[in-house]
């Protein structure tokens, strides 16, 4: 349940805190999952992993020389039903603080966002602003859509007061309009910062576990689909746009696939 540390551009050292467990479950399948195909597909909640048995395995990282650490994993963290317990249980532990990596599928429930409450930075998914490109790219399970995604992120913004970043994995150019909108949104949530990010590492063909670190392609035993990634003057461009009429920082990932 514990993994890394892990080199993250976004957040420095990072040690990875898995609350789903050997298998993929997630309420989104999207088409670049560093995962694979998801094998659960699902937005119901869940104890996964006990609480203890994640607290067990994070002794044999101490000292925690990290910078941070990031619940993600396996699938849609929210989904753990243990959440909130794990987020306190492991800062109290470590003493460290503590990111969660959201798909924003949830954030409509109310004990969903009580729970999120307790971490010191939470990054949103934002991938979509269409319902076309939002069942392209994250093929969300049924019940799920644009707008419950715009109402649970909106209610969760105003709610939260620790640090709230938006995660955005773009693959291929944006026109004008997907621009327009994109930036609507970013000034109605007006997060910390955003991070947007291109489809760098491969896709294993079949679930892989350790999808979840830092691998290039040819560290990979096992066939995996690469995608056209933009190019980091591409991504640059779309990054100065919106930092230009949203004045909030814009970061963007670097090349060598690094979560």
């Amino acid at each position: 349940s514990v993994y890394g540390p892990v080199k993250s551009w976004r957040y420095g050292r990072s040690l990875g805190i898995d609350p789903i467990g050997p298998v993929s479950i997630c309420s989104f399948n999207c088409v670049y999952c560093q995962l694979g195909e998801i094998e659960v597909k699902t937005r119901d909640r869940a104890i996964f992993i006990p609480t203890n048995q994640i607290l067990q395995d994070l002794q044999s990282f101490a000292p925690w020389d990290v910078d941070i650490i990031t619940l993600s994993g396996s699938g849609e963290p929210t989904q753990a039903l243990n959440l909130g317990e794990i987020i306190t249980s492991v800062k109290e532990c470590t003493k460290r603080a503590i990111a969660v990596l959201t798909n924003a599928t949830l954030l409509n429930d109310p004990q969903v966002r009580l729970e999120l409450a307790a971490a010191d930075k939470v990054s949103a998914k934002l991938d979509a602003v269409s319902s076309d490109r939002l069942q392209r790219v994250n093929r969300p399970v049924a019940g799920i859509d644009l707008q419950s995604i715009e109402t649970g992120l909106q209610q969760f913004r105003q709610e939260y007061s620790g640090e709230f970043g938006i995660q955005t994995m773009i693959l291929s150019p944006w026109d004008a309009a997907t621009k327009t909108e994109y930036i609507r949104w970013i000034k109605i949530l007006s997060p910390a910062e955003i991070q947007l990010n291109t489809p760098t590492r491969p896709k294993p063909l079949t679930r892989q576990l350790d999808g979840r670190g830092n691998h290039s392609p040819e560290d990979r035993p096992y066939p995996v689909q690469m995608f056209k990634c933009l190019s980091s003057s591409e991504l640059g461009a779309i990054a100065t746009q919106i930092q230009q009429e949203t004045n909030i920082p814009v970061r963007f990932a670097p090349t060598d696939g690094h979560t």
